[in-house]
């Protein structure tokens, strides 16, 4: 087939425009993993990926995707969460084909070129609206200051969420790329830290506050005395861009510091604040269903049917932190399982990736350990957004090296070229 001769360039393309098939939209960024998935069936017997059945990352990633079809049968509206469950498989493709993209072509790295100035040009349209009040197609609150950075996402205020999940991995690649001019990589990272923070996402900008320091502890370059100047120039920044905006004084210090003066008017918050309130709805679910929660997706389904009779729920379709995500719409069961194992697959290359040292990997690492940050609110796990940008993280992570890619691996397996 004339094809195989650019089995490599369709492989790079898909890939390279993930970030930007992300940002036209959930249906457009489905549809690119689909076709990415598309090869995976097509290579399963031509390139013989299905020895890959043997290595036991595939086993446990295969594991999850068949409790997740379990799941689909506890699940209180069966047809609810067919889609989310069934269709997790797809980003068991996706870590397939990225691993073997890295195996077979060492020029793989060019893809973050494209990946770097996506994100570059998302954060220039993030402080273009926080200025004036709507980004570059003049979406946004059209007021300066006055309320949270949509961006290119036009109704929903992800933008942090966005930047986020790509901005640790271009700071990484950065550093490895320009050996010898690592400021440039210093120099992306604040203004994408900046860019976060301006959104008003203030749980992203935690994480990734989180996500930097635990990656300084990685950088071998740097004296300890260093990256405590670097990290109090952040903060610096941060507290000065605070000062600037009574919107973000206000929604990161002013609504917590005013609630916290008092035992009762910490009560009264609680009350009051929204995210207690989810927090609150998503216990409430999980103690009713403990073993096996609601199933996936099926927050929704029990809250709204029953919150006018039950006090305790909250009309929505997560209760916006992960745990209990996961324990109420997975129960202990679910959650021992899908934790456990994805915890298992991170932590079990920390050692190759210290020994390695390379900064794009950690890069991924660190983002895929902030995730996972008790307490702070955050989106739903399994919607195509989180997930598309925690597995492409997680995918990264593996297939950057060869001592941890799927395909450079102890079973002595012959893959077609």
């Amino acid at each position: 087939m004339v094809i195989k001769k650019y089995d490599i360039s369709i492989i790079s393309s898909l890939i390279a425009i993930l970030p930007i098939s992300i940002l036209l939209g959930s249906s457009i960024s489905l549809l690119n993993v689909i076709l990415i998935n598309f090869l995976v069936i097509r290579f399963f017997f031509e390139k013989k990926f299905y020895k890959l059945t043997n290595h036991l990352v595939f086993k446990i990633l295969f594991f999850i995707y068949i409790y997740l079809v379990f799941n689909l049968f506890v699940a209180e509206n069966f047809s609810v969460s067919f889609s989310r469950n069934v269709g997790f498989i797809r980003f068991l493709g996706l870590f397939i084909l990225i691993n073997y993209l890295f195996y077979k072509n060492n020029f793989s790295l060019k893809i973050f070129y494209i990946w770097t100035f996506v994100i570059l040009f998302t954060t220039i349209d993030i402080f273009v609206e926080y200025y004036f009040g709507s980004n570059i197609f003049g979406w946004g609150s059209t007021e300066p200051h006055a309320a949270r950075v949509v961006s290119f996402f036009k109704d929903e205020p992800v933008a942090g969420a966005y930047l986020y999940g790509f901005i640790l991995i271009i700071f990484g690649f950065l550093l490895d790329k320009f050996k010898d001019k690592k400021i440039i990589a210093f120099i992306v990272l604040f203004i994408g830290f900046i860019a976060v923070f301006i959104t008003g996402e203030r749980s992203n900008t935690i994480k990734l506050f989180f996500g930097i320091i635990l990656m300084f502890f990685f950088l071998d370059f740097f004296k300890l005395k260093i990256k405590i100047i670097v990290l109090t120039f952040i903060i610096s920044f941060f507290i000065f861009f605070v000062n600037q905006s009574n919107y973000l004084k206000n929604r990161y210090i002013g609504q917590l510091l005013s609630n916290f003066d008092s035992l009762e008017k910490f009560n009264d918050f609680k009350e009051r604040d929204i995210y207690f309130k989810h927090y609150k709805s998503g216990i409430a679910v999980f103690k009713k269903n403990i073993f096996f929660g609601v199933g996936n997706k099926n927050y929704r389904v029990e809250t709204c049917k029953n919150y006018n009779t039950n006090s305790n729920y909250i009309c929505t379709t997560h209760p916006h932190q992960i745990y209990l995500e996961f324990l109420s719409e997975h129960g202990l069961f679910g959650s021992i399982i899908v934790l456990g194992l994805i915890f298992y697959l991170i932590f079990k290359v920390i050692k190759n990736i210290h020994i390695q040292r390379n900064y794009t990997q950690i890069g991924a690492l660190t983002f895929l350990v902030t995730v996972f940050t008790p307490v702070l609110p955050s989106g739903s796990f399994f919607s195509d957004f989180n997930a598309t940008i925690f597995w492409l993280n997680f995918s990264i992570m593996y297939a950057i090296c060869k001592n941890t890619n799927i395909f450079y691996n102890r079973l002595n397996i012959d893959f077609k070229s």
